[in-house]
């Protein structure tokens, strides 16, 4: 018995038999750099711990029964907050300074080019996406439109506020003449008196957690629906594309 690969033309035979694939092709791009996924995820988990001990210290626990040097919970609680404040500043300023260092993808989120006719017309494509009035979305190595967008107000203006508005409401604990009374000691004044500072500080904190919540349904929709990675992309830097289409 003779095989197919003695006879070329059994071979075309039994290919014609054999109903065609369609060929599809994952490509890849190195998109986001290993401090910029480091930044991600650490701000995330500072975020959550301002989140809730920001919430608790506005509405704080009820009064515990006992000897009151038995119980510090409050005090553990501003200070889990104080800690994760100075890390999501420093993160902060370590983002800035990456945005310059870094790749091309690094400097999105400090950078909103409302100049640019394209970035609007992307915009709106994105936006009718997230929508469901476009059949597909478009492809973007980086951030699309959409998500520059709300990245540079929520994440990149919205961070520089609460940093502010917090070391100023922090500097009243610190004391005249302490760096952060002489940094940011200007900021109740501006704001009429420290209460008007808490307030825009907690109505940032709403701000910041609807934020997170639209934004981790949008990765997860995306890395479902679109042809290109989301979530995994921020673990392994690496921007997948699910379709052969090269728009």
């Amino acid at each position: 018995m003779s095989s197919t690969t003695d006879h070329p033309a059994g071979v075309a035979a039994v290919a014609a038999d054999v109903p065609a694939a369609p060929v599809r092709r994952v490509a890849s791009v190195y998109v986001y750099e290993a401090p910029v996924r480091i930044w991600h995820w650490i701000n995330a988990l500072a975020i959550l711990v301002l989140c809730v001990t920001g919430y608790l210290i506005a509405s704080p626990l009820p009064t515990l029964s006992g000897e009151p040097s038995a119980h510090y919970q409050m005090g553990y609680i501003r200070f889990a907050h104080f800690a994760a404040a100075y890390i999501f500043a420093i993160g902060f300023v370590f983002r800035f300074y990456w945005s310059f260092v870094g790749n091309h993808h690094a400097r999105q989120l400090f950078r909103f080019p409302f100049w640019k006719g394209s970035f609007w017309r992307g915009l709106l494509t994105e936006l009718k996406w997230y929508l469901f009035l476009e059949k597909r979305p478009q492809k973007y190595v980086g951030h699309n439109p959409l998500a520059q967008f709300f990245m540079f107000w929520a994440v990149s203006v919205g961070s520089l506020f609460m940093i502010v508005t917090g070391f100023a409401l922090y500097s009243e604990g610190a004391g005249p003449g302490s760096w952060q009374d002489v940094m940011f000691g200007w900021v109740i004044p501006l704001f009429g008196q420290p209460q008007d500072v808490h307030t825009w500080h907690h109505m940032g904190m709403y701000v910041l957690v609807l934020f997170v919540i639209v934004h981790v349904y949008v990765a997860i929709r995306e890395d479902i629906m679109s042809r290109q990675s989301i979530v995994s992309t921020m673990v392994s830097g690496v921007r997948t594309f699910k379709d052969d289409d090269p728009d």
